[in-house]
């Protein structure tokens, strides 16, 4: 027995001292691991908790940072910035809370149940106000109450109010484009905000003595586009006239360089006051109207009718039939065509605007008369696969890659369904819709040479010193028409002016090409019309081309009659201002259409 016992006795203490082992092991292990662990922590992931635990001790307010600045050609400064306050409380710093509600009503104008909330409310920090005039922000600064903070923002101020307001756009209360340029180059505007960081305790007051800790924003570049805010004014100033005079529903006119797709001006008439984007600019009631009503109000206002809507142009399309058929080959300006008054094409018959007929007359005489049989006739020899072709060689199934936003697409047929009637309304710029931007490019590449070139208006982006940080670039395609086409266009538009249906566009001294348009809109019934003229200048090596569209004239409509005119006006004014001299004469005599 007692060697038994003994027996079990060493065997015992044996398993123990193995079951020690094992626990001592095990510690080890554990102890490894865990200083592995906290070795990770501490070296690797240092930087990562530091921010953590900072982020528990500081609280963060944040400095926006300068928006960049719009510059025109010459440097104008279209959009700015004006400093303003954002004005905020801290509850728990708060020691004073009557008098800092009272000094809330008195200085911001605002009620003492909403300063009496923002006071009370226990929150790390809570917004008053925001937008706040610098000269107000400064005096509550200096009443100095605890837990009353004061930073300064930045808000978008347009010194020339209404001026190029539905290309320039605007920005919202974060400061961020809503609409055209401002949006469209957010990148390069916005820059980066800041922050102020403010150390406090586990109860979220600020520690005394170490005080705040800034990262400073950094501005946006500014942006230099190719608008000049002289020729935009003297436009816009020229489209509201017209508007006016012919009580017209709006008014839009393009100004751009043909050679290289510079826009200098851009005017939808009516504008709208870019520092009060919200406030209607008609006169309806508003008190009837639905809140979707009113936003659909606020939308058509913002409409940038050049680029965002399409419209038929009538016979300020023939400059492309008249491209298309040169090309081609199937027309020469020699050729002689006879017009009764009408044509017709399978079983309808298509009027000329002249009911009694132009009679015998050359390509070119047809040109001048805007004679709409002649040019059936020559959209009939190039027939649909043809005319097709070109419009898509020409870039009008295409958008222009204007750089704003919202570009429409052109409206047109499917080839497939382009019967001969639809062919011929076609070739005079009927039954198919097309935007003023596309019809201004396309001209632009059937006059310059054959080059297809990119509508804009950005052209540089430049730091806060004014040193450049990129040129912007835009693609062209050449080849579009052959030079000899381009060439006999330009002569043939600029006989329309000199000799033809354009002559109110003529000034004595410049040579001026050019070709009117008078259309009827939508439901044919309703006797509405658009009136344009497209001009360019000089005719021999186009340097400006001028779009001017009149939507619903009252009165007289033709655009020889009232859309010449403006062209003719701006060009008397703007060429000299461009540095585009006189050059000599031409003759002025032809009949009035079209």
């Amino acid at each position: 027995m007692t060697v038994f016992m003994g027996f079990f006795m060493r065997k015992n203490r044996t398993s123990n001292k193995k079951k020690v082992v094992v626990v001592f092991f095990l510690c080890m292990a554990l102890l490894a691991v865990l200083a592995g662990r906290l070795f990770y922590l501490m070296v690797f992931r240092s930087e990562y908790y530091s921010e953590k635990a900072e982020d528990l001790h500081e609280r963060e307010r944040e400095i926006k940072a300068a928006r960049g600045r719009i510059l025109d050609a010459e440097g104008t400064v279209l959009a700015a910035n004006r400093t303003v306050c954002t004005i905020s409380v801290i509850h728990s710093q708060i020691r004073e809370p009557e008098e800092v509600i009272h000094m809330l009503v008195r200085e911001l104008g605002i009620s003492e149940e909403t300063a009496r909330k923002r006071v009370e409310k226990n929150s790390s920090i809570e917004r008053v106000k925001s937008n706040v005039d610098k000269e107000v922000g400064d005096r509550i600064r200096e009443y100095g109450y605890a837990g009353v903070k004061v930073d300064e923002d930045f808000k978008r101020y347009y010194p020339f109010g209404e001026l190029a307001s539905k290309v320039l756009g605007f920005t919202g209360g974060d400061n961020q484009g809503i609409i055209g340029l401002e949006v469209q180059y957010e990148e390069v505007l916005k820059g980066i905000n800041g922050k102020i960081l403010t150390t406090t305790d586990a109860r979220g007051i600020e520690i005394d003595g170490i005080g705040e800790s800034r990262v400073e924003p950094a501005a946006g570049y500014d942006l230099q586009i190719s608008l000049d805010a002289n020729v935009q004014a003297y436009c816009q100033q020229a489209a509201e006239k017209v508007m006016e005079e012919k009580q017209a529903d709006h008014v839009s006119i393009l100004l751009i360089n043909p050679q290289n797709g510079e826009i200098y001006a851009c005017v939808n008439a009516p504008e709208f006051d870019l520092n009060d984007p919200f406030t209607l600019n008609t006169d309806a009631d508003t008190g009837t109207l639905s809140q979707e009503e009113l936003l659909e109000l606020q939308n058509q206002k913002w409409r940038n009718a050049s680029i965002n809507d399409t419209y038929e142009p009538g016979s300020t399309f023939k400059i492309i039939t008249m491209s298309a058929g040169l090309e081609e080959g199937v027309v020469a300006p020699e050729d002689t065509f006879y017009c009764p008054g009408y044509k017709i094409v399978e079983d309808r018959r298509i009027r000329c605007h002249k009911r009694t007929g132009h009679g015998s007359e050359t390509f070119v005489q047809g040109a001048q008369n805007s004679c709409n049989p002649v040019f059936i006739e020559v959209g009939l020899r190039l027939g649909v696969d043809n005319y097709y072709k070109y419009f898509q060689q020409f870039g009008l199934m295409e958008k222009t890659g204007i750089d704003l936003p919202g570009e429409a697409a052109t409206i047109m047929h499917q080839k497939e369904k382009i019967g001969q009637v639809e062919l011929a309304t076609i070739a005079f710029g009927q039954s198919f819709q097309i935007t003023p931007v596309q019809l201004a490019a396309t001209v632009s590449a059937l006059i310059n040479g054959g080059t297809r070139v990119t509508p804009h208006f950005g052209v540089r982006v430049l730091d806060e010193e004014g040193g450049l940080v990129k040129t912007l670039e835009y693609e062209t395609e050449e080849g579009i028409v052959s030079r000899e086409t381009s060439a006999a266009v330009r002569q043939i538009l600029e006989s329309v002016v000199s000799e033809g249906s354009g002559k109110n566009a003529y000034i004595e001294g410049y040579s001026i090409g050019g070709k009117t348009a008078t259309s009827q809109t939508l439901p044919r019934s309703a006797n509405r019309y658009i009136s344009s003229f497209l001009g360019f200048a000089p005719a021999e090596d186009p340097q400006v081309l001028a779009l001017c569209v009149i939507h619903d004239p009252q009165g007289v409509y033709y655009g020889g009659t009232i859309a010449a005119p403006v062209i003719r006006d701006i060009f008397a004014n703007v060429l000299p201002y461009l540095g585009i001299e006189k050059t000599g004469t031409a003759g002025e005599n032809g009949e009035e259409n079209g």
